[in-house]
């Protein structure tokens, strides 16, 4: 496959949610990215804030028809998000390709659902740390930036689908600032497709949720704000709280403060946190929750 012929296997997504969605503040009602089709009975793979708690998705096709979609799936830890099409796409079907072969400096095409390329490169490969309570082991960060880059697809020189795009970041070197990409990479798909297809969610335990949103500073890791309702709101958590501790292990980063409260059990279970507010320590008792809990169903159209 000809590598600049990828944008016959891209379509555009235009999603609409409710107004008294749990996202909809954060994430906006009406939202708009790509999406690559990876089978040929419609299947489109997206970034997932774009489906989250969807009613209506729209999917326009390179020709500009406009066809139902349905979000079928949106899986919470890697970001990535299904959209069945309910009509013919009639678009080929992108082979996924292996991104854990791709190395910093290997030229790559990054395609949205608008007809937009970009040739751009992999300029980093490593874990990142999202303030949404997201955290991925090894993440790919390509240069130049897209402009429209969530659920635009990278695909290698042999023309196959190496990730998502899904955040723009500005990269800082030697005293000059960049924008970048972070990319999902195509690998996190293939072991939880099945589940997507079947359950709609991958088929394990959910993971322990706070509804914290932190960030690192000087080598804190200090709470921004916390979600409406959620349970860090409820424990009594705040902006400007810094997270000094979860159950006993002292926290050394904003991964590793995903990574403990991940480990202290199942969605529901009580996580002790020992916060620094105000020069005093303050011990509170989180009851985490399901994320999916809080979040709308989608509804099929």
């Amino acid at each position: 496959m000809d590598v600049h012929s990828v944008k016959h296997s891209m379509v555009a997504v235009r999603t609409s949610i409710p107004d008294d969605a749990f996202t909809a503040r954060s994430l906006g009602t009406v939202r708009e990215g790509s999406g690559v089709v990876i089978r040929d009975d419609g299947l489109v793979l997206t970034i997932g804030y774009l489906i989250t708690e969807a009613d209506e998705v729209w999917l326009t096709r390179p020709d500009g028809t406009v066809i139902p979609g349905h979000a079928l799936a949106y899986d919470q830890e890697t970001g990535l998000g299904l959209i069945q099409a309910l009509g013919p796409l009639d678009c080929p079907a992108l082979t996924l390709g292996d991104a854990s072969k791709t190395r910093v400096g290997d030229p790559v095409v990054f395609a949205d659902g608008f007809g937009r390329l970009v040739e751009t490169k992999i300029v980093a490969k490593r874990e990142f740390a999202g303030y949404w309570e997201y955290l991925l082991d090894e993440a790919i960060f390509v240069s130049p930036a897209h402009p429209s880059w969530g659920g635009a697809a990278i695909v290698g020189q042999d023309g196959k689908l190496l990730g998502i795009g899904s955040l723009k970041l500005v990269m800082s070197r030697n005293g000059e600032s960049s924008d970048i990409n972070m990319i999902v990479p195509i690998n996190l798909l293939p072991p939880i497709l099945d589940d997507l297809l079947t359950l709609g969610r991958v088929n394990k335990p959910p993971r322990p949720w706070l509804g914290a949103f932190a960030a690192e500073s000087n080598g804190d890791v200090v709470v921004m704000s916390v979600a409406a309702d959620g349970p860090a709101a409820q424990a009594g958590l705040r902006g400007g709280d810094v997270i000094a501790e979860v159950r006993d292990g002292e926290i050394s980063s904003l991964a590793d403060f995903y990574r403990k409260v991940w480990k202290s059990g199942r969605a529901g279970s009580e996580i002790p946190v020992r916060v620094l507010r105000d020069g005093r320590e303050v011990w509170l008792r989180v009851r985490s929750g399901d994320r999916d809990e809080f979040l709308k169903k989608p509804q099929l159209q």
